[in-house]
């Protein structure tokens, strides 16, 4: 059963991924990215990787609807769902993707694989922890939390009302506590 939920998944992620660049909007495109990555996400909560899973999931759908919200907002294309072309250069496109899936696939099938030595781990989201951070794994948590309320200041830094949700107009006085 799982290798058939497997299956299922990469053909979602793999479809949803040409949608991409096969629909006719940024929107639609957006979405269907947004799609393509909860099914990789769904891939690597099937192979025991719970939190990469989750994170992939998590980050990638917020990302993709601040993505959508972006274009929206700025977009001369009210929220990027009028027709448009999302293909540019075709020929060059398709000349290039080809000879780096024929690259990618050589290697894959050319190059000699070393055996595994030892035993997976016993929880794998810890060692991968660790081999990305090391020993600086309690710094960048705490720098997380830091940066986290940086992006929470900015925001409100950013933003052209006041305290209060309204300036006072010219001319008024506010009334002072007594």
């Amino acid at each position: 059963m799982t290798v058939v939920v497997f299956v299922m998944l990469a053909l979602v992620a793999v479809a949803s991924g040409i949608a991409v660049f096969r629909v006719d909007s940024m929107a639609r495109a957006t979405f269907a990215l947004a799609l393509s990555f909860v099914a990789v996400g769904g891939e690597l909560l099937l192979l025991d990787l719970g939190y990469l899973g989750v994170v992939t999931v998590l980050m990638m759908v917020m990302e993709m609807a601040i993505m959508a919200v972006f274009m929206i907002m700025f977009m001369m294309n009210p929220a990027g769902l009028m027709p448009m072309s999302m293909l540019h250069n075709r020929r060059g496109a398709l000349v290039l993707s080809v000879a780096t899936f024929l690259v990618l696939a050589a290697g894959a099938l050319f190059v000699p694989w070393p055996t595994r030595r030892g035993a997976p781990p016993d929880d794998p989201t810890h060692a991968l922890g660790l081999a990305v951070m090391g020993s600086k794994m309690l710094v960048m948590m705490a720098v997380s939390a830091v940066l986290f309320a940086t992006m929470i200041a900015g925001l409100v830094l950013a933003t052209t009302r006041g305290r209060y949700d309204a300036e006072p107009a010219v001319g008024e006085r506010q009334a002072s506590p007594s």
